[in-house]
């Protein structure tokens, strides 16, 4: 006997709620911040983990602490496996829902599959990746890019703010780094990954729309900035001797601001992170430490502002008598997701009623690297607004319904795909 099938606005509800219980689970009180590998991400694994299990699947962790959770096949002497997920760490002072839903939904999708009693010919596997924001250390989606055996080594010896590397925080957490081979999934049994993920833009809500199919992945570059000058006494250093690392960043970001506003193909460019040293209000700065995150819907408006920034920075640099030095932690290249797994998304969506409407996305994603060696779609979901990475981020819970509504008539019509090969 199979249950009745749950409408788009109770999933949406019961989506509401187990996303509201993961929030509380947090390294900061009065605020949801879970950075890869800290006490708070661990209690993240045993909650979802837990609801993972409740709902019938076996759980395992891997070597970079993403946690597996697998529902076999029910038919099929060779099974392959569809892949699901999306990540559980988040920014400082985040918001409810930035990846945290595609993993819930994935649970919830596969929830509601057997509730309607349904078979599939494939295996699913979902998986809450820990470390797609690179908050903590530089290493942004190294736990997706483990699972397609692109993990770069040298990210095990990067450090967070207090001195400690990934490495020893993969030990402390019980994971092997000297086993992260370990993680990668054979693509020659995978059918595919699917992300489902709150927009974090405003096109949807301007369309009116609640789900839209993303044709690609904007490309993204991430960098450190290092300004070094001579730290001096606030009161003695004339003005015009001095050799303040932060005036020379000041001048910088203006500069970034400038190319960013005049590139192309949807270019964006921030400085989001700025670290200054020795950090007295009566000394000028004689250091400084900035990020860089520069990302476009094509590859070469991205590269040709980079060279830009670059020549600008070194020249600000030169005149003002500081060293400069730009390190590069993540750069990939602009990701066009599956066309067949888009089809799948969009049949689902136009079997709900709705419009359709295929967008970009503006936001990396672990859908990006997982596209290295699966084919990769996803689906969005509209944003309130389009604020993300705030607490004020917020979709409609009917939305989230919907999005999950549609994932599980993806898998089915991934299933009856499937049947057919």
């Amino acid at each position: 006997m199979t249950d009745a099938a749950r409408s788009p606005e109770d999933l949406g509800r019961l989506a509401q709620s187990l996303l509201d219980e993961l929030a509380l689970v947090t390294d900061e009180t009065g605020r949801v911040t879970r950075t890869y590998l800290s006490p708070a991400h661990a209690r993240s694994i045993d909650l979802v983990g837990g609801w993972m299990r409740e709902r019938g699947m076996t759980t395992a962790l891997d070597a970079v602490a993403t946690l597996r959770g697998r529902r076999p096949a029910d038919e099929g002497a060779a099974p392959r496996t569809l892949l699901i997920g999306s990540h559980i760490d988040t920014v400082v002072d985040a918001g409810k829902l930035d990846g945290t839903l595609g993993v819930i939904g994935g649970i919830l999708a596969l929830e509601e599959i057997d509730r309607r009693g349904l078979r599939l010919p494939f295996a699913v596997e979902i998986l809450a990746f820990g470390d797609e924001e690179g908050v903590r250390f530089p290493s942004a989606l190294s736990s997706s890019s483990a699972a397609t055996g692109t993990y770069r080594r040298e990210w095990l010896e990067a450090r967070d703010r207090d001195g400690v590397k990934l490495v020893e925080a993969l030990a402390a957490f019980g994971c092997d780094p000297a086993r992260i081979e370990t993680a990668t999934i054979d693509p020659a049994g995978v059918l595919g990954y699917l992300e489902i993920h709150i927009e974090q833009g405003p096109r949807l809500e301007h369309w009116g729309l609640p789900l839209g199919v993303v044709t690609s992945i904007a490309g993204q570059t991430r960098m450190s900035m290092t300004l070094t000058g001579m730290a001096g006494h606030a009161g003695t250093v004339p003005m015009d001797l001095r050799r303040d690392a932060l005036a020379g960043l000041a001048e910088i970001i203006l500069g970034v601001e400038r190319i960013g506003r005049q590139g192309t193909g949807e270019l964006v460019a921030t400085v989001g992170r700025v670290q200054v040293f020795p950090g007295a209000g009566n000394t000028v700065p004689g250091r400084v430490e900035a990020s860089l995150d520069v990302r476009a819907a094509a590859d070469t408006p991205r590269l040709v502002a980079l060279e830009r920034i670059a020549w600008e920075a070194g020249r600000i640099a030169e005149r003002r008598g500081l060293s400069f030095a730009l390190e590069r932690h993540v750069d990939v290249p602009t990701c066009p997701m599956d066309e067949d797994l888009q089809e799948a998304f969009a049949r689902a969506v136009v079997s709900l009623g709705l419009d359709l409407r295929r967008l970009p996305s503006g936001a990396g994603h672990d859908a990006m690297a997982m596209a290295r060696s699966f084919p990769s779609a996803m689906l969005f979901i509209r944003s309130k607004a389009g604020i993300s990475h705030n607490p004020l981020e917020w979709s409609d819970p009917l939305d989230l319904g919907l999005g999950i509504e549609a994932l599980v008539r993806t898998i089915l019509d991934l299933a009856e795909k499937e049947r057919g090969r």
